[in-house]
Formats: structure tokens, C-alpha cells, sequence
């Protein structure tokens, strides 16, 4: 590989580590705070127009062989999820948020590219890490209530826990197969050796601690309350879809055995249908929103039991409409205390007081429900499809009747909105300036995806 290809194949990466430096040096020489937007904003720009670029061109290059390579699918994963973390920066901007946070935010955004190319296990480590370590930072300093610190503090011991549980699933690959590329995991995979299969399922574990799946869950309510509205996004939409397609891309074309594809079978069946119960009780909008994901991360782990075949295209599309929806859902809520806004009882009556705002989201609730016409229900369908697909028709309709528990949840906030009376003494303003803004850009998304899905499979 020519020091031309290495600079091209991680270009992306190269992008973001140069908007933290200049967002760095910038914050070093300045005698105030200047606010970091528009550097961060350009970054994100400029790394997801890079991946998209490389992705047209059909480009293919392994800058270190056996560790970071790229492809078209890692380069459209790349571009979706930089995508995504713009409506991040608006909400941040709109939340005051400093140099610190938008740096952290930066090299989080960079373990997800180098997740997405990790060929060895101890490279998709090294990325999950730098995806995660970040996080932690991120709900304190980025905190809007005293529960912060106490949210940021169950986040880091259960992430060091899963970060225990992969180690360990690593050393195993290692004693059973010999060697830790992507490749030998996949042996692992099809294996009946005992401590082969001990690897995988630890693996797997890691990965759905970090994804948020029942039984490992119990850190994403707290966390998602504690940290701020454009934290909450980015752990919400970012973090999962890169944990979620970093698991496609570890599987790749290799099937699984039986006693994998139980696991694969009850714990996101379990998440989804504890998810959405879960979320029936709330009464604050982003444990709400967390216990969402978990059914929603159940939906996701679903796509692992179909054939390798349109996998990839199937949990792209639907981190796409998942990640949109939870952010024009985020991006409207009204604006005032934390604690006052995060409240569904400042929701009621909001269609009365801001119409704009308790429309768009409703369209983000109907959306999430997997309600027709809007592009949740394309995105689940892909999902059940490749599920059917494998043969597993009793699983998908399993599947199927748990994800109808979530319309109560989903509808629930639209009546809040639509058919109750406002409070007495409303004490939020409507969302306006940059959270307008990304409410706005996150609508179109939504509307182009929903109008032309077959566009973007295409793409993909």
C-alpha cells in the first residue's frame, strides 16, 4: 500500500482527526471560548462527502492488511453515520454545548470509522473503545441535571464490564482457532469446538451490551436521562447503528449454529417485547426513547438469523429511518429546564400551544411504531423479510406480535400531544433557531427516505 492509497483508504478517518486538532488548536490560541460549530460541522461534512465519494468510485484498499481495510459497504456505513451526526451538531449548538464537547463527539465519530473497517478483533477492540470512552465524558460534561454524574457512573461500569466480556470472548478465539482476524471468528462461528463456541457467544454478548439488549440493558435509561437532548441523540442513533453494522460486517457471509441462532432468537425477542412494556411506564421522553432502542436494538440482532444476502442493506436502511425518526422526535421537543422539557406531561396539549413541532412528532412516533406509510414500516419489513427468508417463519411472526406492543407506547404520546388539555401554567417555549433547524433537515430525510426507499437500497 503507497502512502497515496493509505491517505485515500482512511480518508474519513484522516478528516476527522484533523477538524479535532484545528477545533484544539483553535480552543489553545483564542484567549475565550469560540464556539466550535461550524469547524465540527465542517468536519462531519467533509468526512461523510469523503466516504460517500470512495463508496461511488467502487473503491477497495487495506492500507493495513489484516486490520483496517475498506470497501463499498464499510465506506456506506461510514457515510450514513456521519450523515446522521449532523442534526447532532445543530441540537448541540442550540444546547450551548463547548470545544470539549464537540471534540469528544469527534473522536467517538472516529472509533466508529475504524470500527467499520476492523478486519482483526483486536482492531474492532480498539474501535468499540474509542466509539465508547468519549460517552462517558460526554453525559457528565454535557450534563443538564444532577443525576449526570450518577448516569455517566453506571454507564462506565457496565462499559467496562462488556469491555471485560469481549477480551474474553478474544482470548477464547484465539485458544480454539489460533489467531484473532475476522476470519478466524467466523471459524469460531460454523465450530463445535466448546471453546469456540464460548468465543462467539461472549462476542456476541459484548456486542449486545453495548447495543443495549435485555439482559444488558440497564445502563441506557439512566444514561440517555442523564446525558443532554444531542447526547441522548448520538448515543440513540450513532453508537447503535455503528455497533449493529460492526456485527454485520464480523459476520460477514458466515452462518451460525443452532445454539447461537437460540441466543440470536430469545434475548432480542426478550428486548423487544420487554422494550416496549418498559416504555409503556415512563414518564419522562428519553427513558421513554431509551426503552424504545432496546426493543428497537432487538429488531436489529433479529437481521443476524437471515441469510447473508441483503443483510447488510436490510440494518443499514433501517439504522437510517431508526436514526432520523429518533432525531426529529428529539429535535422538537419543546425548549426550558431539562427536567420540565423531558416531561410527557409538558407534551400535553402541544399541538394546541406549537402545532409544527407536535406534528413532526407524531410523524417520528408513527414512524418508530412501524406504522404504513411512513418508512418504519419499510424498515421492519426489510428486517421480518430476511428472517422468513431463512425459514424462520414462527420467529418473524413472534417478532411481528411483539413489535405491535409498541403502537400503545408510540400512540400514547400522540394523544398527550393532540387530545389532552395543555397544563395550566406552561412553563417550555417551542423549539426554535438551530433545533428548528435540525428538526427541518431531519423531515426531509424522512420524507425522501419514506418516498423513495428504493433509491436508497439501491445506493447501498
Amino acid at each position: 500500500m503507497t502512502a497515496e492509497g493509505l491517505f485515500v483508504a482512511a480518508l474519513p478517518e484522516h478528516l476527522l482527526l484533523l477538524g479535532i486538532l484545528v477545533i484544539l488548536v483553535i480552543d489553545l490560541l483564542s484567549d475565550r471560548p469560540r464556539e466550535p460549530f461550524l469547524p465540527a460541522l465542517v468536519t462531519v461534512l467533509a468526512a461523510a462527502g469523503a466516504a460517500f465519494w470512495l463508496h461511488r468510485s467502487g473503491y477497495i484498499g487495506a492500507p493495513f492488511p489484516g486490520q483496517f481495510s475498506v470497501g463499498p459497504d464499510a465506506l456506506a456505513a461510514k457515510a450514513v453515520l456521519f450523515v446522521l451526526t449532523v442534526p447532532v451538531l445543530f441540537l448541540a449548538r442550540a444546547e450551548r454545548l463547548d470545544s470539549r464537547v464537540a471534540m469528544l463527539l469527534l473522536a467517538s465519530l472516529y472509533g466508529a470509522g475504524l470500527l467499520l473497517s476492523a478486519d482483526s478483533l483486536l482492531m474492532l477492540f480498539f474501535g468499540l473503545e474509542l466509539l465508547s470512552l468519549p460517552l462517558y465524558a460526554l453525559v457528565v460534561l454535557a450534563f443538564r441535571r444532577p443525576e449526570s454524574a450518577e448516569a455517566a457512573m453506571k454507564y462506565l461500569v457496565l462499559g467496562g464490564v462488556g469491555t471485560a466480556v469481549l477480551l474474553m470472548g478474544i482470548s477464547f478465539t484465539l485458544g480454539s482457532t489460533g489467531g484473532l482476524s475476522v476470519e478466524d471468528f467466523r471459524v469460531a462461528l460454523v465450530s463445535d469446538d466448546l471453546l469456540a463456541r464460548g468465543a462467539v457467544v461472549l462476542v456476541v454478548a459484548a456486542f449486545m451490551l453495548k447495543a443495549a439488549v435485555v439482559p444488558f440493558h440497564a445502563w441506557a435509561p439512566d444514561a440517555y436521562e442523564g446525558a443532554s437532548i444531542p447526547v441522548t441523540a448520538y448515543m440513540a442513533t450513532i453508537v447503535k447503528g455503528a455497533v449493529i453494522l460492526a456485527l454485520v460486517r464480523l459476520f460477514g457471509d458466515a452462518g451460525a449454529e443452532p445454539e447461537l441462532i437460540a441466543v440470536l432468537v430469545a434475548l432480542p425477542l426478550l428486548s423487544m417485547v420487554w422494550g416496549n412494556l418498559a416504555a409503556m411506564r415512563q414518564q419522562g421522553f428519553r427513558r421513554l426513547i431509551a426503552y424504545s432502542s432496546i426493543a428497537h436494538a432487538g429488531y436489529l440482532f433479529f437481521a443476524l438469523l437471515g441469510a447473508p444476502e441483503g443483510r447488510f442493506e436490510a440494518v443499514t436502511f433501517y439504522v437510517i429511518v431508526y436514526g432520523l425518526t429518533n432525531m426529529l422526535a428529539l429535535a422538537c421537543l419543546p425548549q426550558g429546564e431539562d427536567w420540565l422539557r423531558d416531561r410527557l406531561e409538558g407534551l400535553k396539549g402541544l399541538y394546541h400551544r406549537d402545532p409544527r413541532a407536535a406534528i413532526l412528532i407524531a410523524i417520528a412516533m408513527l414512524s418508530l411504531a412501524g406504522i404504513p406509510p411512513f418508512p418504519g414500516f419499510v424498515a421492519k419489513f426489510l428486517i421480518f423479510r430476511t428472517v422468513m427468508e431463512a425459514g424462520l417463519v414462527a420467529v418473524a411472526v413472534m417478532g411481528l406480535i411483539a413489535s405491535y406492543l409498541g403502537i400503545y407506547l408510540y400512540l400514547r404520546v400522540i394523544q398527550y400531544m393532540f387530545m389532552s388539555p395543555a397544563p395550566a401554567q406552561v412553563r417550555t417555549e417551542p423549539a426554535t433557531g438551530l433545533a428548528a433547524t435540525a428538526a427541518l433537515l431531519t423531515l426531509a430525510a424522512v420524507l425522501l427516505v419514506g418516498v423513495f426507499p428504493g433509491v436508497i437500497l439501491g445506493w447501498l
